[in-house]
């Protein structure tokens, strides 16, 4: 199978390339990725050279959409010095995409492997928050919403239906299967949305700024899987960063991170810190719930352990977030409270 994915991957791969290099020779090494169905190589070169080939599943006409959006963005990006990999060619047909080699370290297995606190890893935690601020501020200049394979606007009912709801059904229905009462339940993440829903939705927002889309070259940082791109409140992506739970990030290190980027936010828009503070719990607590969703499905129906270990950390996270500024949301809290006991049963119960 992987021999099969090579192929077709790297003979269209080489024609893109053609006028770079003489692709004569070229070999490639499969890559996995991590929830993504895409297709992942790294062509290798007779001269040394590395680039990264993706394409979405043959056939599939939604990820031949989002393939198309990551080129379009990509480009937009770049255009804009956000520190993305640069692009070297696009077949609109399969969705082949092949870009720079940015190599294998993320920010992620560098937290892994020095933990948080170390000085590298704060550095680079700095250098990330501060080029967020730039790409959402120089990212939303003329940037065109059809380029959006979802939807171009982060806005309520994305919310509630991809967010919120997905968390209720992948993670409290169909994977723990716990008792809820869903009119009070939707009723409190309605005013949820609601209030994040006050936020300026015209910044650019990634929508997936987390440690394992972060790759470290040459002690920089630079950002990828950016495809799901499109115009929302500043605060989302600077909340998915700083509650990701691959990272677990100590409250007073994300309270350093939040100055940190209000500075350098400051420095470019004119922005009240005390309002993004308030927009920044609300629309952590939507992450949050996105995250939680996310890991359930990829756990229980696509069959990826490896995210099930980081659902009980998001719980917590969502636990603590609902308690900041006296929050009245009952039922969600004892929701939490629920999954938190259920999810050590369904740990148990899958090993």
């Amino acid at each position: 199978m992987k021999e099969r994915m090579e192929y077709d991957l790297i003979e269209p791969a080489c024609r893109l390339l053609a006028d770079r290099l003489d692709t004569d020779g070229m070999q490639a090494e499969p890559l996995t990725p991590d929830g993504s169905l895409r297709r992942f190589c790294r062509l290798l070169s007779r001269d040394g050279s590395r680039f990264i080939a993706v394409a979405p599943p043959v056939g599939d006409d939604a990820g031949l959409c989002e393939a198309v959006s990551g080129w379009q963005i990509g480009r937009h990006l770049f255009d804009h010095a956000v520190p993305i990999p640069e692009l070297y060619g696009f077949d609109d047909q399969s969705g082949l995409l092949v870009c720079e080699d940015l190599g294998d370290v993320r920010l992620h297995d560098l937290i892994e492997k020095n933990g948080c606190y170390s000085g590298l890893v704060a550095d680079l935690y700095r250098q990330a928050v501060v080029a967020l601020a730039r790409m959402q501020v120089h990212g939303r200049k003329h940037f065109d919403c059809s380029w959006c394979w979802d939807t171009g606007h982060y806005d309520r009912q994305l919310m509630l239906k991809r967010e919120s709801g997905y968390f209720l059904q992948a993670l409290c229905f169909d994977m723990l299967q716990l008792d809820v009462n869903r009119q009070k339940i939707e009723q409190e993440f309605l005013a949820i949305a609601n209030r994040a829903g006050q936020a300026d939705p015209g910044y650019f927002l990634h929508r997936d700024f987390q440690s394992r889309n972060i790759m470290v070259q040459n002690g920089r940082v630079r950002f990828i899987d950016y495809q799901a791109g499109r115009l929302g409140p500043v605060a989302y992506d600077l909340a998915s960063l700083l509650i990701d739970p691959y990272a677990g990030l100590p409250e007073a290190m994300q309270e350093e991170l939040v100055e940190c980027y209000l500075d350098e936010l400051t420095s470019l828009v004119s922005y009240d810190r005390q309002r993004f503070r308030e927009e920044y719990i609300v629309l952590a607590m939507q992450r949050n719930l996105q995250i939680l969703g996310a890991f359930a499905f990829l756990s229980n129906q696509r069959g990826k352990p490896f995210f099930l270990q980081y659902i009980k950390p998001a719980l917590y996270s969502l636990q603590a977030l609902l308690h900041r500024d006296n929050f009245e949301f009952p039922h969600l809290n004892a929701l939490v409270r629920q999954g938190l006991t259920a999810i050590d049963k369904y740990s148990l119960s899958s090993c």
